[in-house]
């Protein structure tokens, strides 16, 4: 996914759900931040979002814009409606959203996880996709190791989950 296709998922789910923010959570938050992040993290064909308007959104976009859509089927590409709990994220992470607003988002702006709290739920969330992604923002020098071990420490999640994903970024480091 490339920004223009952000920007579309902002704008169609802002439009579907009547919300003006729409909260992008997974993978493809990277492009409010970085425009031109590496093509290795843009694989990725749907984008994780939700409002701050209403929970039952998440199903709205989901049935309008979702895997497997006629939204879908035009463009390539879809949204995954979300709730606020499907990731674990560092304390503050509102505070730190990066604001995707252009002519593009029409009258939604997209809130954006800031890279280093969306590398931290990557790595509470553990997967392989995962931890990939993650090697590729520390090898890109898009986040920073020291300010992603502190955000870890931080994460709303179970002390047991904090632990591995702080096992899993000292194996990340360990390959370079």
């Amino acid at each position: 996914m490339k920004r223009p296709q952000l920007e579309h998922i902002i704008r169609a789910a802002g439009s579907i759900t009547g919300a003006t923010e729409v909260v992008v959570i997974g993978s493809q938050a990277i492009l409010a931040q970085f425009p031109n992040a590496p093509d290795e993290l843009l694989t990725s064909l749907d984008a994780d979002v939700f409002t701050l308007r209403s929970p039952h959104d998440a199903e709205v976009i989901d049935g309008a814009i979702g895997e497997l859509s006629a939204f879908h089927q035009s463009f390539g590409y879809y949204a995954h409606g979300v709730e606020i709990e499907t990731a674990f994220l560092p304390d503050g992470w509102e505070t730190r959203l990066v604001r995707l607003r252009t002519a593009a988002t029409g009258n939604a702006t997209g809130l954006c996880l800031e890279v280093h709290d969306l590398a931290a739920s990557k790595l509470l969330a553990g997967r392989e996709k995962d931890l990939d992604y993650v090697r590729v923002l520390l090898v890109s020098h898009l986040a920073s190791v020291g300010t992603l071990r502190e955000r870890l420490h931080t994460a709303h999640a179970p002390a047991e989950v904090v632990r591995r994903a702080v096992e899993r970024l000292s194996l990340l480091v360990a390959e370079d």
